[in-house]
């Protein structure tokens, strides 16, 4: 597939992952699929370009980067690089204790030791560890992190190796992408939401929380009563 998408500025900002989209945001309510009681995918897998950041880490950066702030970098040529608007408060609820979802990174990039260091370089806001901002790279490799498959393959090769090192069964994966060719996960059980050019954004996680659902045939609970899906009742 062609790569034609343009790169996304990030104005530099001490306050949060910023570009031109918007800046970083949180849901002015609890969102409701948290409360809702139903079940929820045990395990999240984000593809990386145009996904959780908006650009393509083979072409738009130019090595070595630098730390601009907690939430923004710079490369070379002094262009400025972030995640999504929406992606850094996503990422610190899905993997708090109140969500108890893994995450796991399924990317076809190039440059995966660029990524990493992309990855380890920003930071996730109001999240600390000894002191300081929770690197984003935390969240796929701690705790319960289902890992980072970040090389050129088939993403049906990269949820193989996650689906073994997580114990996850494909059936109770959530999978965002940005490109059609991906839904190719779909022919081994994993749901796939085809994300827009806003990215992991809030709408696009909701969206795909109700997507999974669907697939797994989940019913909402009558009033003082218990709900039910295929897989039996909760």
């Amino acid at each position: 597939m062609a790569k034609a998408k343009k790169l996304s500025k990030a104005p530099t900002s001490d306050t949060g992952s910023t570009n031109s989209a918007g800046s970083s945001s949180a849901p002015t309510t609890t969102p409701s699929w948290l409360t809702d009681s139903l079940p929820l995918p045990a395990l999240i897998v984000l593809d990386l370009d145009y996904t959780l950041w908006p650009f393509y880490s083979d072409i738009h950066i130019s090595p070595p980067i630098r730390s601009l702030s907690p939430f923004v970098l710079s490369d070379r040529n002094g262009e400025h690089f972030s995640l999504f608007p929406d992606a850094p408060a996503i990422l610190r609820l899905l993997s708090s204790p109140q969500c108890n979802i893994r995450l796991a990174v399924a990317s076809k990039s190039p440059v995966g030791d660029l990524c990493r260091e992309v990855l380890k370089s920003l930071r996730l806001p109001e999240t600390e560890i000894r002191g300081q901002p929770k690197k984003v790279i935390d969240v796929f490799t701690t705790g319960g992190g289902g890992g980072l498959e970040i090389y050129e393959s088939s993403k049906l090769r990269h949820f193989e190796v996650i689906a073994k090192r997580t114990g996850v069964r494909y059936e109770d994966m959530l999978f965002f992408d940005d490109e059609r060719p991906n839904f190719e996960v779909e022919s081994v059980g994993v749901t796939m939401k085809l994300v827009g050019r806003q990215g992991l954004c809030w709408e696009e996680l909701e969206k795909g929380i109700q997507l999974w659902r669907e697939r797994k045939g989940i019913v909402p609970a009558t009033a003082g009563g218990s709900g039910s899906y295929a897989g039996g009742r909760w």
